[in-house]
């Protein structure tokens, strides 16, 4: 017996990036207990990153006039990260001749783990601050010990 696969056209522009994702609970060979989410379009993302940002505390200002942040859509190739932190810690003491730092906060691996913009919003500021945590001279334990692991 032969099967056939017909697909129409996406009735709008980001239809044909909606993906499958198992309800809780779901069993993924039953469809009845699939849900459907929308992916969210890189321009959403990046203003939830800046709902995330405003959202750090104020005591980080003065770190974050130092380090950029950018986004990106994957981390470095064989790498599962949501953030990065690049660049040397100001506990480093002097700085001059290293590029400037930046934190990278990796969009597609927070959109497939993540599946609210409240739970985006939330585990982007946990990123940032646990990337920033490692400007500020920070290791991955005293991290965690913040909550920011």
């Amino acid at each position: 017996m032969a099967f056939s696969l017909n697909v129409s056209p996406p009735a709008a522009p980001f239809a044909a990036l909606r993906k499958l994702f198992p309800a809780e609970g779901a069993d993924p060979r039953d469809p009845a207990t699939i849900r459907v989410v929308e992916q969210i379009t890189r321009e959403r993302f990046e203003e939830l990153v800046g709902r995330a940002l405003d959202e750090v505390p104020d005591t980080f200002t003065k770190a974050f006039e130092e380090v950029a942040v950018v986004v990106e859509d994957f981390p470095p190739p064989g790498q599962s990260l949501f953030g990065l932190y690049q660049g040397v810690p100001r506990t480093f003491g002097d700085r001059s001749g290293f590029p400037p730092p930046h934190i990278s906060i990796y969009m597609h691996p927070l959109v497939d783990h993540f599946r609210t913009d409240e739970e985006l919003v939330r585990q982007v500021r946990i990123t940032v601050l646990h990337e920033l945590g490692h400007h500020l001279g920070m290791d991955e334990d005293q991290l965690e010990e913040l909550g920011y692991a």
